[in-house]
């Protein structure tokens, strides 16, 4: 049975009314890091204790024809990545504007008894600063929210992402119907064209111009892929759209195909983010169910259609050619271009490929149109920008901010400062952060106050890239950042260009050998010219960007590089292979302890006396140190 035309309005006036019945709403997050710190246990515990209080609740909300009397309903929900990662699980009390964090099984009797029937705040599981001991209610208090400006996540933190209804209720699909009713292929390119929107995949490359670029095509099939293969170490945004809002995924998806005449799409996700998986494809269903996907969409005539591709965790397949093979049922290897995908991609038909971040974004400029979007951000850079922020920061999470926007107001405003290894706020303060994952590079101290677009931060030889930003302290040694990052890009390489297969391996040996102490004179020079080799000489996005930390961190932090070269030292103390443990005589007491604990037998004396450590059967595991309750051993340089 073929579903009837749907009715946006309708849809949207029925919920809103249903809404209107709900006094509270209770939403935990169950996105996948609050889910892994056990959300969904306090989300059971909520659903229990509500019942055997008698209070009045739902778990979602049906549209009913009959009308109900006004009840003082409470919806329990959940959502996608509410962002504040590091302080979840998180449960918010709406229209109170309480965000509790940290909320465990046993809190849930309090939140119940305290707020929901005596109208407190536990104050307790608020959110503390730090920096002040300041109590945060909600999150207009909290400085990680109040500092950015959610655009793309808004609705991820907020909404059910399983309620196709609520969706539909917020603007959902108007977009959609728009583009399909009232808008040719062309005015629908020139929608986007105008809005300045640009790829948020890294490239920066102006959607409009792709659409624009796949529509003068003439085929009579024509693909649309939304690259959902987020690969990034430390990167989690895409995922974290899917999760949270995976029908604005749909619906960008759908505007493209109008745009260039498309009537199949395909979702490339890993099979790693199993509950992104989930939510897609139950998204995908709802919207077939509801004929949003399907034959004759919104009584256009038009057709469109989407397949999930569950991908195998490859980083290379997230470079177009390669998904593309990898969709094809190929092994995922780049290819050469031209000819590009708008011309000649999938099945050799002209195909469009934006990641998820860009797509969700299409719907909200048709919603708000092009010139309103356009007043977000800078002028080259227009709207906003998701990125996950993590490492050495107070404050680690999912995070949107409009471009422009300096890095000292991400790491410090938002971030809540730098911080050392225990977790309390750093005097020493900001080293580097790495942006962009593998494929982006490290900004500085001089770079805190650069307005972060997509042309500065290439300008001074980096990438925006998917939206990675890894913060380090001045403890970090930068030359294993860059090893950590080498051993990534190497294990990732597809082995298709001799330069990214064999260069990247030997770059990594020479960064071992730079840490561990092997390195001489002709390390670096043969480490630069390494690095140039394989930019020049690797195929796809992956080599070419492969040696950036390498590059990045050598050219800011050549003097560390240095340092471990010429006088074997780390000056952080990070590289085992390059510090030795000394005995302070004064504070040892001969106990023994350091003696049993050496695997080698490198330490020697008799009880009671200070002892020693023979340096030529020391192996620097530091075992002596990390036994020694006097503080006796001393780390050299």
């Amino acid at each position: 049975m073929k579903p009837q035309l749907i009715n946006l309005d309708k849809i949207k006036s029925d919920y809103l009314e249903q809404y209107s019945l709900i006094k509270r709403r209770i939403i935990i997050c169950a996105g996948t890091g609050c889910v892994a710190n056990g959300s969904l246990k306090v989300f059971t515990q909520f659903e229990k204790l509500l019942a055997e209080n008698g209070i009045d609740h739902l778990i979602s909300l049906e549209l009913k024809e009959e009308k109900e009397e006004k009840k003082e309903n409470i919806l329990l929900s959940g959502s996608g990545c509410q962002g504040f990662c590091q302080m979840g699980p998180l449960v918010t009390i709406e229209p109170d504007a309480i965000m509790y964090v940290k909320v465990k099984q046993d809190d849930v009797e309090r939140i119940i008894r305290e707020t929901l029937i005596e109208n407190k705040v536990v104050t307790d599981l608020v959110y503390t600063d730090p920096r002040n001991g300041n109590k945060c209610k909600g999150i207009k208090e909290i400085p990680f929210y109040n500092q950015q400006s959610r655009f793309v996540l808004k609705k991820c933190g907020k909404i059910n992402p399983e309620d196709v209804n609520e969706y539909i209720s917020l603007g959902g699909y108007e977009g959609a119907r728009k583009a399909y009713l009232e808008m040719s292929p062309k005015d629908v390119c020139d929608e986007v064209f105008f809005s300045g929107l640009r790829g948020r995949g890294g490239g920066g490359f102006a959607t409009g111009k792709k659409l624009e670029l796949a529509l003068k095509e003439t085929s009579e099939k024509k693909y649309i892929i939304c690259n959902g293969d987020e690969g990034d170490p430390g990167a989690f945004m895409d995922r974290s759209i899917m999760e949270g809002n995976p029908h604005s995924v749909i619906e960008g998806m759908m505007i493209a195909a109008r745009a260039i005449g498309a009537d199949e799409g395909y979702i490339y996700v890993r099979m790693e983010y199993p509950l992104a998986v989930r939510r897609l494809y139950s998204a995908v269903k709802k919207a077939e169910d509801m004929g949003l996907l399907g034959d004759n969409i919104f009584g256009s005539g038009l057709s469109f259609r989407i397949t999930i591709m569950e991908g195998a965790g490859a980083f290379v397949c997230g470079e177009e050619t390669a998904l593309m093979s990898s969709i094809q049922g190929q092994r995922g290897m780049p290819n050469p271009k031209p000819p590009f995908p708008s011309q000649c991609g999938l099945f050799d038909k002209p195909t469009v490929i934006n990641n998820v971040e860009t797509l969700s974004t299409i719907p909200l400029i048709f919603r708000l149109g092009a010139v309103e979007f356009a007043k977000r951000g800078t002028e080259k850079s227009p709207g906003t920008k998701t990125f996950a922020l993590t490492g050495h920061v107070a404050n680690t999470g999912l995070i949107e901010v409009p471009f422009g926007t300096t890095l000292r107001e991400i790491v410090y405003n938002i971030g809540g400062g730098v911080i050392n290894e225990d977790g309390t706020l750093s005097n020493e303060g900001f080293k580097a952060v790495q942006i962009g994952g593998p494929s982006g590079g490290c900004l500085t101290e001089e770079h805190l106050d650069l307005p972060l677009d997509f042309d500065n931060v290439i300008g001074i030889g980096a990438m925006i890239g998917s939206g990675g930003l890894v913060v380090m302290n001045k403890q970090t040694c930068m030359v294993s950042i860059a090893r950590y990052f080498m051993q990534f890009t190497q294990n990732e390489s597809c082995g298709k260009c001799v330069l990214c297969r064999e260069g990247t391996k030997q770059m990594l040996s020479l960064l071992d050998d730079i840490i561990e102490g092997r390195a001489d004179e002709t390390t670096l020079p043969l480490l630069e010219d390494l690095a140039r080799a394989v930019k020049l000489g690797s195929l796809c996005g992956l080599g070419k960007t492969a040696p950036n930390p390498v590059i990045s961190t050598l050219a800011s932090f050549r003097e560390e590089y240095l340092a471990h070269i010429q006088h074997k030292r780390c000056p952080t103390r990070r590289c085992k292979a390059l510090l030795t443990p000394v005995i302070d005589e004064e504070k040892c007491k001969g106990c023994g302890v350091c003696i049993k604990k050496c695997p080698t037998g490198a330490i020697s004396g008799n009880r009671k006396e200070p002892h020693v450590i023979n340096e030529s059967l020391c192996i620097k595991c530091m075992a002596c140190y990390d036994a020694c309750r006097l503080n006796a051993v001393i780390i050299g340089a």
